[in-house]
């Protein structure tokens, strides 16, 4: 029998314990079926054992991440027999040991649920960039909570889209209300030639990738570093940026493939990796082998090589 295991993470005082105890009093939840929680720290809110009773959950507490191990997590398996896992995951622990542990017969993690304290994540993105997007990478679901009306919801979409595009994404006001995000583009999307500035190569991006079919048909002018894949055909090559995602180890070159026209091949046959371009080019959204999916194609319509930016790493 398959038990699933739902894993919610974040940082102490993000609200964990809180979204835990409204999960397991809501209707999906309150059944004849048995769950089991596992706590790895103690928040400020806690779990009174009338509350434990009443939502049929037993309650186990590990203090240490060297005793998350599969004995530990067998042992339990064996005492409470659980339809359900949930693990309040501690924050400052790699999640990754908890994703690549085995785990006892049956068990299997469903759902990965990042809870954020909007008022505390610029504190924890400043000063421990890794651990926070380790959570985003791994989460299906994101939910930011305590936000206000200037909370910058559209720049933590980027942060996010940046490395999970898979993930749901929801922001709740301080009184749990939902929070409608809409991204403001830097860019004029109705110009004859949407003029990408170097800062805003990232948001470009990330929105293309997103939502390529709104990008069909546009020209577009942006600067961009030069790849070229040995394997690509005749006329094709990738201009982009490289980003740091997570911190100064995990730099990742972001690009769209280019395919030029015969016109262009002795220009682009000229360049070489690293080179800086500007390009103007037109989108298409249609099935590249290099994306090994449908994606914003360009079709340069200028190429020229240009200076640098003066800020040649772009931040999302």
């Amino acid at each position: 029998m398959e038990i699933p295991v739902y894993v919610v993470i974040g940082f102490l005082e993000s609200g964990k314990s809180t979204f835990l105890k409204d999960t397991l009093e809501s209707e999906e939840f309150t059944s004849t079926e048995k769950s089991l929680l596992i706590a790895c720290e103690e928040g400020e809110e806690e779990y009174e054992e009338s509350f434990l009773k009443k939502v049929q959950t037993s309650l186990e507490v590990i203090d240490e991440p060297e005793d998350l191990t599969l004995a530990k997590l067998q042992e339990f398996q064996a005492k409470y027999k659980p339809d359900r896992v949930l693990i309040e995951h501690n924050g400052m622990w790699k999640l990754e040991d908890l994703m690549n542990m085995d785990m006892p017969e049956g068990w299997t993690i469903v759902q990965v649920i990042n809870i954020v304290n909007a008022d505390s994540f610029n504190l924890y993105l400043n000063n421990m960039r890794s651990l926070v997007m380790e959570h985003f990478t791994n989460a299906d679901m994101i939910i930011f909570n305590r936000c206000e009306d200037d909370t910058p919801g559209a720049t933590y979409l980027r942060n996010i889209k940046a490395v999970n595009r898979r993930a749901a994404v929801y922001f709740e006001t301080k009184s749990g209300k939902p929070l409608e995000v809409e991204e403001e583009l830097p860019y004029d999307m109705n110009a004859d030639v949407i003029e990408i500035s170097d800062i805003d190569f990232g948001v470009w991006y990330i929105d293309a990738m997103e939502e390529p079919k709104k990008y069909e048909g546009k020209t577009v002018t942006f600067k961009g570093l030069v790849y070229k894949g040995k394997k690509f055909p005749k006329g094709t090559f990738v201009p982009g940026r490289f980003a740091m995602t997570c911190c100064a180890d995990d730099i990742a070159f972001f690009g769209f493939v280019c395919k030029g026209a015969k016109e262009h091949y002795e220009m682009v046959d000229a360049l070489n990796n690293r080179d800086w371009v500007m390009v103007t080019a037109k989108i298409k959204h249609e099935f590249s082998k290099e994306y090994m999916r449908k994606g914003p194609v360009l079709y340069p319509v200028k190429i020229e090589r240009t200076m640098k930016p003066e800020e040649e790493l772009i931040y999302f």
